[in-house]
């Protein structure tokens, strides 16, 4: 058993919808994974604050790790995680990609193991444990946030060593998928009936929006394309994601909040027009087990562009609580 949360630490989704375009963010420079070494493709952006790298002695900063959701990468939260360090430059932010997405897809040695929520929490886990980093901060949008939610699960500790804070962006413990939108399930389903490599990216928008796919989702699934012999082929590992996405319907996590360690604060964020079934009894039955609802207005799932500043200042009291401790 991995043990998340301890100091040895030292030694779905929403339907596919083009999200906003997010404002410029200044340039911070930021550690990119060695492909030949870690556990997973990543990026550590520090704040200004700060002063260490991996490798480095002395402790880490107040480090937040945010998670993407699926068919995502790190990429689609960099904007974010570059105002978060913006707004507060004495924490890093450790963005990863998880296992059949982006860049760790190229690693030498993938992550092992049944493509499951539970495996893609153990590669975070181990990534951290590598960089001997203790998160302060576990956020994760989607998909990510089951991830997240079995990060903790993970750890058997009744009690933490030091505080921590679990954002949980757009998705409930359980499932519960409102009507409507393109159905990431759907999406996989479709797109792994489609010969590769594409001519353009127009040949796959077409071929998903002549199957009844929105144009909007159409275009964000060309964002996982990348050239290959003079066409494109998939980014990602469609198969893999199909079972991880399988994973993720079937991932139950009330238990997690249920048995929350001590010293562990866990907040969800509910996006105005959520692609999830948001009922009363949901909401009622997070609050009554002592974790936190927040209602994001004026977004959709894409909470981190749809309303960023709206989202940072959800989570500016945690930043500085914990900076704190």
């Amino acid at each position: 058993m991995i043990n998340l949360l301890l100091p040895c630490a030292l030694a779905l989704h929403a339907p596919i919808a083009l999200p906003r375009t997010p404002r410029s963010c200044p340039a911070i420079q930021c550690c990119t994974a060695s492909l030949t070494s870690s556990a997973l493709a990543y990026d550590l952006l520090p704040g200004a604050h700060t002063n260490w790298t991996p490798g480095s002695r002395g402790q880490a900063p107040p480090t937040c790790v945010l998670v993407h959701g699926i068919l995502g990468s790190r990429r689609n939260l960099l904007s974010f995680a570059k105002r978060l360090v913006g707004e507060h430059p004495e924490w890093q932010i450790l963005l990863v990609d998880l296992r059949c997405h982006g860049e760790s897809c190229a690693l030498p040695e993938k992550p092992g193991g049944a493509n499951t929520v539970e495996s893609a929490a153990k590669d975070v886990l181990t990534l951290l444990n590598q960089l001997k980093i203790y998160p302060a901060m576990l956020a994760g949008h989607s998909f990510g946030g089951k991830v997240v939610l079995s990060m903790v699960l993970l750890s058997p500790t009744p009690v933490l060593p030091r505080p921590v804070h679990v954002w949980v962006l757009d998705t409930v413990p359980g499932d519960t998928w409102c009507d409507g939108g393109d159905h990431p399930r759907d999406t996989i389903q479709f797109c792994s009936t489609l010969p590769t490599p594409f001519v353009s990216r127009k040949q796959l928008v077409s071929s998903l929006t002549e199957a009844g796919f929105t144009l909007g989702g159409a275009q964000w699934m060309t964002t996982n394309l990348k050239p290959h012999g003079g066409g494109f082929e998939w980014a990602f590992d469609l198969a893999g994601i199909a079972e991880l996405y399988a994973s993720y319907e079937q991932t139950n996590l009330w238990g997690m909040l249920e048995s929350q360690p001590k010293g562990l604060d866990v907040s969800f964020v509910r996006a105005e027009r959520s692609a999830f079934l948001w009922t009363d009894e949901v909401v009622d039955r997070i609050t009554a087990l002592g974790a936190g609802v927040h209602l994001l207005p004026d977004s959709s799932h894409w909470v981190h562009t749809d309303n960023p500043d709206g989202l940072l200042q959800i989570m500016e009291t945690s930043f500085r609580r914990l900076l704190r401790d």
